[in-house]
């Protein structure tokens, strides 16, 4: 699922995937650096969440607000 998720990304903005993920977990790995209440809400099996994470997570919110 988030592997055409993450293809899609990439062509709208013309760019690999490798950048599309790369990019994603520089954005995890800043907001990490000192989460807010929201960040801390995303389940994590370690210290901080991998983008498939808050790709999933990100995916139940906006399902359970339809």
């Amino acid at each position: 699922m988030n592997r055409k998720l993450y293809r899609k990304v990439a062509k709208a903005h013309g760019v690999s995937v490798k950048e599309v993920k790369a990019d994603m977990q520089v954005a995890v790995d800043e907001t990490y650096k000192n989460p807010n209440f929201y960040a801390r809400c995303v389940y994590s099996a370690g210290e901080k969440p991998t983008i498939d994470e808050v790709v999933a997570h990100a995916s139940r919110v906006a399902k359970a607000r339809i």
